[in-house]
Parts: C-alpha cells; sequence; structure tokens
C-alpha cells in the first residue's frame, strides 16, 4: 500500500509539473522576421505622432500616416501623409498636409510648403531630396523596415520582455539607415543621441517605435534650445498588399516658383 502512494504521489506531482510548466516556444528573431515580409508588391502601414517636449510640458507639432512598399531588400517606396499644427505649421505652411511619394531615389512632393511655389497647371514637384518630404526633418528618424538598421537598433539595446531599449547617435544612424540620411541630409549634430524604444509583437515584427533626441541636434537655434522631440510609430497591416505609384508625368514639374 504504501508502495503504490509512492507511486501515485510521484505521478501526480509530475503530471502537475508538466501541466505548470508548457514548453514555451523560443522568441523570434525580429530581422528573420522581417526579413520574411520582403515581398515585392507587399509592404506594411504606419502612423506617428511627433511632439515637443520641454520644462513647460508636452505640445502637438505634427502627425503622419502612410505606407512602405517592400522589395527583397527593404523598402521599395512610400507614400506619405503629414501635417504639422501651431504656429511653426502656419509659418511653413505645412498646416496644409503635405504628401511625398517615394519611389526608388526620387520624390515627388504636393501641399504642404510646396503648393505656393508650384506653377499653374502643376501640382506634384519631382526631387532627388525630401525622401519623407520637408516633414521629415520633425518625423521618426528610426525606421525597423531596413533589415541593417533594425539589426544594428537591436545589438545596442538591452531587451526586456517584448521590447528593445537603446541609444544610437546620428552619426551611427547615417552610416546604417538610408531612411535616416535621406529625412534629415542636414543636421547641425552628428553626436546627438537618439533614445528609442522598439517594441515587438509575437510575430517577431515591429509593432510600435519610440524615440527621443534634442531639437538642436538638427536645428541649433535659440528656438529650439531645450526642447526635445519625441516620436511615437505604430505599424500595421505588416505582409498587407501595397501599391505605390508616381502621379501622373502631366501634373509633375522639376521647378519652383520664387
Amino acid at each position: 500500500m504504501k508502495k503504490s502512494m509512492t507511486v501515485f504521489t510521484a505521478t501526480v506531482c509530475g503530471t502537475l509539473l508538466m501541466t505548470a510548466t508548457p514548453t514555451q516556444a523560443a522568441p523570434k528573431d525580429p530581422v528573420r522576421a522581417l526579413k520574411a515580409q520582403l515581398v515585392a508588391g507587399h509592404g506594411v502601414r504606419f502612423a506617428d505622432t511627433t511632439t515637443t517636449v520641454d520644462d513647460d510640458g508636452k505640445e502637438l507639432l505634427m502627425r503622419r500616416q502612410g505606407a512602405f512598399q517592400f522589395s527583397k531588400k527593404g523598402m521599395a517606396a512610400a507614400d506619405i501623409t503629414a501635417k504639422m499644427s501651431g504656429p511653426l505649421g502656419a509659418v511653413s505652411g505645412m498646416n496644409i498636409p503635405e504628401r511625398a511619394i517615394a519611389i526608388g531615389k526620387v520624390t515627388y512632393l504636393s501641399g504642404g510648403m510646396w503648393k505656393k511655389k508650384m506653377p499653374a497647371g502643376k501640382s506634384w514637384y519631382k526631387s532627388d531630396d525630401f525622401y519623407g518630404g520637408a516633414a521629415g526633418y520633425f518625423g521618426q528618424p528610426i525606421n525597423p523596415v531596413e533589415p541593417a538598421t533594425l539589426a544594428r537598433l537591436i545589438n545596442k539595446a538591452k531587451k526586456v520582455k517584448n521590447a528593445y531599449t537603446g541609444k544610437i547617435t546620428f552619426k551611427e544612424l547615417d552610416k546604417v539607415s538610408p531612411w535616416f540620411h535621406a529625412s534629415i541630409p542636414l543636421r547641425s549634430h552628428n553626436d546627438t543621441e537618439v533614445s528609442y524604444t522598439l517594441t515587438v509583437g509575437a510575430a517577431g515584427l515591429v509593432t510600435k517605435v519610440t524615440s527621443s533626441y534634442a531639437a538642436t541636434g538638427v536645428f541649433d537655434s535659440g528656438t529650439w534650445e531645450g526642447k526635445t522631440f519625441a516620436v511615437e510609430t505604430r505599424f500595421t497591416g505588416w505582409g498587407g498588399k501595397v501599391s505605390i505609384k508616381a502621379p501622373d508625368a502631366k501634373k509633375v514639374t522639376t521647378k519652383l516658383e520664387e
């Protein structure tokens, strides 16, 4: 009887132990998960919010939304609409929504600060600059759609649960990220640090990016002294079909009026 009870107890305890500690799936590598999404004609959608932060608190600066279209190597095209708030938006003309369509190394710009500079009958300005539009100077400097950039960010970060948190300088970003280089081509201080957090979903794909950095890293003037740009971007629809095309050539100009 005593032997039977011992066997019974061991069996029950073993069963409870197996039930309490199920086999956990290995965490997915975000870089590998990203590369699996890089299929031509597919992409991801995003929306971000930029605020300025100083001793007086937070103030909404800009909202932006759009989509990235993929190639096998990463981002092949982008379609971004942005609108700035407050006095800066009014002064710059960016209180009118700006739209930027980037395909390869060419960008088509409409609305915003470009609207009043268009020749008659034209509504798009073709440029080799401003990949993220003029709004790129105030937008998300970190793009997790670029495999090399994502790998660098993860390598520099500390992982806590489903988030990677770290810091990276403008200079480091410029070397690894075509998005950063094209979005903010002119900067005041390359040693400016960007603090960032990448939040990763169950599939290993980035669902949110938050970043912050000193505004004087880009605009070294008294207006921006003591202010921080804080950007939050959310990514949705990974792997969905995305088709980004150039605007009607008849409405495109390569020259702006003064």
